[in-house]
Order: structure tokens, then C-alpha cells, then sequence
């Protein structure tokens, strides 16, 4: 049975990597920004409506899961996944990444709403927090690749591909499609859970209930600011650069693939960690690593400066996300896949940290931005006393 386990995992870490491709937005509003000539807050209305749908969607697809399982579940988000990379191959226009953006955020609710459950089925509920970490180490490995792949298309691909920095579109549809027919054809057996009476409202407004949970409360705004975090430092480290050191865009968007670097760095690390250190204890570790980032991106005027804070941040949030979902998973775990929608719900505050960073940052510069995500530091401080599994 171990040996079926660990089987079965091979499609599930492919479907992790396939969540990665959401992190592509922030490189990819960058260069729709140079390309349409848009303004900051203009160019983060992508990655907030990217983040947008997770707070429509989330909830509905952990309902969804009891009806339909979730493999299926899993399943039906690579679909609209694989979908959405396949329309910005056909032009680059404001209207066309518009469409493109929104499925890629709700094919990414759904993935992210039904893929942690679908882990603990498999691996059960020990070591559910440092799978969990292996899941966004993989996550992380899409994550970086995506500015990397956008450099050598904006640079390299055209004669050979016929697309610029698009380019990354189809590679990741292609991955996106591989990864829908192995988690097809892999067999996962799951019971599916008996509804008696009620309506679809009612079991929404179950759902919601258990926000009067205060660990569940609490760990869904540590998530809220964790990507909040994770999504502006993606749009605005290579602003940063490009402010402060005067970078062009190819060469600032190497900050980017920097944070994800790190990010894939403390998951692999953190999925060790955890399982040797104190949950609580690694936590303020990942906590004081955001902090002293956030210290370095507002002061920070060298380009080794800035190196070493978004290094930082990528290190410090690259734990935050499994560790406060573990928390709520375990603590009502009667009802897994209602916190596993609430808990992705707060995914959310990608669309909510963006628009606000946006504004600042056209007021006051990047470091308008910087003290936006600050405030989510601040929050994840105060959540260490909750942190107990």
C-alpha cells in the first residue's frame, strides 16, 4: 500500500506544478504593461482578477467535491487550466489577456481548492503539513521557471516558436495537458460524502459558518496576507529594480525567478523542518525572514540589497501557506473539504493587495507598495499563538 502511495503521488506533485502556472501572472502583467504602455494600477487589475475568482469560486468547488470527488474536481480545474493558456497564443491584447487571466484564476481555484485534500487521501494525516510543503516545493519549481521562459521567448523564441515572451503559454499547455491524462488515468479511491436534505444555500451557509471557528477565521487571514505577500512581491520586485537601479524589464524580471528561487529553496528545506523542528518554532523563523525582507525592499537602494530582501520573502512565505492550512485542516478535520474551499478562498487577497500596492505605488513609488505588504507581515506576527499542530 505504501508503494501504491507513493504512486499515486507522482500524478497529484505533477498537479502541483500545473498550480504553479498561476504564478506566471506576475512577470506576465509586467510585459502586458510595456507592451500596452499601461500604468501600475492599470497592469495589477491581472493578478488581482487572476485572485478574484478564488473568492467566488472556492467555497463551491469544496461542495463540489463531496458530489463529485476529488479527483474529478482536480481533474476539471486542469481542463479550464489548459484552456486558458491556450488564448493568449492567439494575440495579446488587453481584452484577450483579460479572458485568459480570469479562467487561469478560476481553473486555479478550483486545482488549489481540491488538490490538498485529494494529498491527505493519499497520504493520510501524518505528515500532512510537510506533504503539503513538498506539494509548493514542486509548485515553486513552475513558479520560477515562468520569468526565465518569458526572458527567452521576449529574446530568443520568436524565429524558432513565432512567439515572444508569450512563448511560456505553450510550453505550460503542453505540461497542463500531460498532467490531466496521468492524473486520468491513475485510479484514487475515495468515498464520496451522503448529503441528507438541505439545499445548495444551506450547505453554503454551513460552510461559512465554520469562519466562526476562530482558528479557521485566523488562519484564513494568515493565508489572505500570505498571498497577498507572495503575489506582490511577484509584480513588484522587478519594479523595484527597475526603480531603483535603473534595469530594463528583461533584466529585472531575473528578481522574479530570484523570489521563486528561494521560495522552491524553503519548501524543499521546510518540508525537512517540519518535520524536525517544532511547527511553532519554524514558523517565527519564516515570520522574521518576511520581516527583516520587508525592511531591506523599503530601504534597500543597491541592486545586492534588494537581491538579499526578496530572497528573504521568498524563503520566509514559502512555509506560511501549508503551515496555517495544515492548522485548520487538522483542527476540524470532519470537514475537510469545506475548510479546504475557506482556506483557498483567502487566496483572495491576491486580488486585494494588488490593487491597493497598485495605487500606492503610482503615489508614492514602489515602497508605497512595500509598506502595503507590511501590513500582512504585522498580521502573520500576531498568528504565531495559533500555530499548534
Amino acid at each position: 500500500m505504501n508503494n501504491n502511495k507513493t504512486i499515486y503521488l507522482i500524478p497529484v506533485m505533477l498537479c502541483f506544478f500545473c498550480m504553479g502556472f498561476v504564478d506566471l501572472v506576475g512577470i506576465a502583467s509586467n510585459y502586458v504593461k510595456e507592451d500596452l504602455g499601461l500604468s501600475d494600477s492599470v497592469a495589477n487589475v491581472f493578478p488581482s482578477l487572476v485572485f478574484f475568482w478564488f473568492l467566488i469560486f472556492s467555497v463551491p468547488t469544496g461542495m463540489l467535491m463531496n458530489k463529485i470527488g476529488r479527483k474529478n474536481t482536480v481533474l476539471l480545474s486542469l481542463v479550464i487550466t489548459v484552456v486558458s493558456l491556450v488564448i493568449p497564443l492567439f494575440g495579446n491584447s488587453f481584452g484577450i489577456m483579460l479572458v485568459a487571466f480570469s479562467l487561469l484564476g478560476i481553473g486555479n481555484a478550483f486545482m488549489q481548492t481540491s488538490i490538498n485534500p485529494l494529498a491527505m487521501l493519499i497520504i493520510g494525516d501524518k505528515n500532512l503539513a510537510s506533504t503539503l510543503t513538498f506539494g509548493q516545493f514542486v509548485k515553486a519549481i513552475a513558479s520560477f521557471l515562468a520569468p526565465y521562459l518569458a526572458m527567452w521567448g521576449a529574446t530568443q523564441a520568436m524565429p524558432t516558436f513565432g512567439y515572444d515572451w508569450r512563448v511560456l503559454f505553450l510550453v505550460y499547455f503542453v505540461v497542463g495537458v500531460l498532467g490531466t491524462a496521468l492524473l486520468w488515468v491513475t485510479p484514487i479511491q475515495e468515498d464520496l460524502e451522503e448529503r441528507k436534505g438541505g439545499s445548495l444555500v444551506q450547505e453554503f451557509m454551513d460552510c461559512l459558518r465554520l469562519l466562526g471557528k476562530p482558528i479557521v477565521l485566523l488562519s484564513f487571514l494568515a493565508i489572505v496576507c500570505h498571498v497577498g505577500i507572495d503575489v506582490g512581491t511577484n509584480t513588484t520586485a522587478p519594479k523595484l529594480l527597475m526603480e531603483r537601479v535603473g534595469m530594463t524589464l528583461n533584466e529585472a524580471a531575473f528578481a522574479t525567478s530570484l523570489y521563486f528561487i528561494f521560495r522552491t529553496i524553503g519548501a524543499l528545506t521546510g518540508s525537512f523542518f517540519l518535520r524536525v523542528l517544532k511547527t511553532r518554532w519554524f514558523f517565527v523563523i519564516c515570520i522574521t525572514c518576511m520581516a527583516l525582507s520587508m525592511v531591506g525592499m523599503f530601504f534597500g537602494t543597491e541592486q545586492w540589497e534588494l537581491y538579499v530582501a526578496i530572497a528573504l520573502v521568498g524563503y520566509g512565505n514559502s512555509n506560511v501557506f501549508s503551515m496555517a492550512f495544515s492548522e485548520a485542516l487538522l483542527t476540524v478535520p470532519e470537514k475537510q473539504n469545506e475548510v479546504s474551499g475557506l482556506m483557498i478562498m483567502g487566496l483572495f487577497g491576491g486580488t486585494i493587495f494588488p490593487l491597493i500596492m497598485g495605487f500606492c505605488s503610482d503615489a508614492v513609488g514602489q515602497a508605497g507598495a512595500v509598506a502595503v505588504m507590511a501590513i500582512g507581515v504585522i498580521y502573520l506576527f500576531t498568528y504565531i499563538p495559533q500555530v499548534k499542530h
